[in-house]
């Protein structure tokens, strides 16, 4: 696959694609540290955002399946905490699906920019899942529960603290043992901002007032929750495609499932609809395509699954570039 003259020349990250098992693209550019002018390359760990939904979604399919949870289990069932004003009966398939209705701590209907959420109560504060509870459980539910689709990082908090309830464990321990140890993803994790191991890329923020870059590391949470801030490489996305597909991580018939349209109504073509951690584009000429994504400042990512030609394409910047843009082309030219 030849890259020159499809990608934008100023894009600055890492790109990955597989076709059919054959690597066909592999592409790194910009800096991890730009500063001292290390290359971003295609082994650097890079921040994922909301993309780590779809490992808790993973996480709570599989003790679905190991029927320790329910679908339609409640959260007053799984969960023994003063929840506030949050619905006792939401339920877990509402959660994984955006339509539980819970307060989001992020709802991008009315906030613009996730560094408005430290204003009053600092990003540093946010090393455990449950650190983020008192951003959202003394407000009132969004909508009834059940009622609609409204993507909602709230409910992915919840499910793992349902894992943690369940298990025993952080959630991110769950995921590092039972996803990415399964699925050799052997750079992914959850790291502490004041702690990344070695190979991690800083995530870098345009200020107008300065005509200068600045990090991320006052913009976001300390250490990745349920709803996101997961550390990657875009080979380890590639491997934990794989892995779900081949059946690693749970049966082939809840892969189906999770790949599936639950939720949404594809209003935005583009957007698509919501599976359980994924989006589904629908696709009148084969079948649906699977994607899931993550932005927050200075990180933008995207990854997706054609299952009409088996192409897996991962895509992620450290300077918020425009991965949706770059994923058009690939659709444009190689779908």
């Amino acid at each position: 696959m030849n890259i020159n003259g499809i990608l934008d020349n100023d894009f600055r990250g890492a790109i990955y694609i597989i076709k059919d098992k054959e690597v066909i693209c592999e592409f790194a550019s910009g800096y991890a540290d730009l500063p001292n002018e290390i290359p971003n390359t295609l082994e650097t760990k890079f921040a994922s955002a909301s993309a780590g939904k779809v490992f808790v979604a993973v996480g709570i399919l599989q003790l679905i399946e190991q029927g320790k949870i329910q679908f339609e289990d409640t959260l007053e069932d799984l969960l023994d905490i003063d929840l506030g004003q949050i619905d006792k009966d939401v339920t877990v398939r509402q959660l994984l699906t955006h339509t539980s209705g819970v307060p989001d701590y992020f709802d991008e209907s009315v906030m613009e920019e996730y560094e408005e959420l430290w204003i009053d109560y600092p990003n540093y504060k946010i090393r455990h899942n449950n650190d983020l509870f008192p951003l959202f459980f003394d407000k009132p539910m969004m909508y009834p529960r059940g009622e609609k689709f409204q993507y909602n990082n709230s409910g992915y908090v919840l499910l793992a603290s349902i894992i943690e309830k369940v298990t025993g464990m952080y959630f991110d321990e769950y995921l590092q043992k039972y996803v990415f140890d399964v699925c050799n993803m052997t750079s992914t994790g959850y790291y502490e901002l004041d702690r990344l191991p070695a190979k991690c890329a800083s995530n870098y923020i345009w200020c107008d007032e300065t005509k200068s870059f600045r990090t991320n590391i006052f913009s976001v949470d300390a250490k990745g929750t349920g709803a996101g801030g997961a550390f990657i490489s875009v080979k380890d996305i590639a491997n934990f495609w794989k892995g779900l597909l081949d059946g690693k991580l749970l049966s082939k018939e809840i892969v189906n499932q999770m790949l599936s349209k639950q939720s949404g109504d594809g209003s935005d073509p583009e957007e698509g609809y919501y599976g359980y951690g994924v989006w589904i584009i629908d696709n009148e000429n084969g079948m649906d395509v699977s994607y899931f994504q993550g932005c927050d400042p200075g990180v933008s990512f995207i990854s997706e699954y054609n299952p009409n030609n088996k192409m897996i394409s991962v895509m992620v910047s450290n300077y918020c570039d425009n991965v949706w843009k770059e994923m058009r082309k690939i659709r444009r030219d190689f779908y």
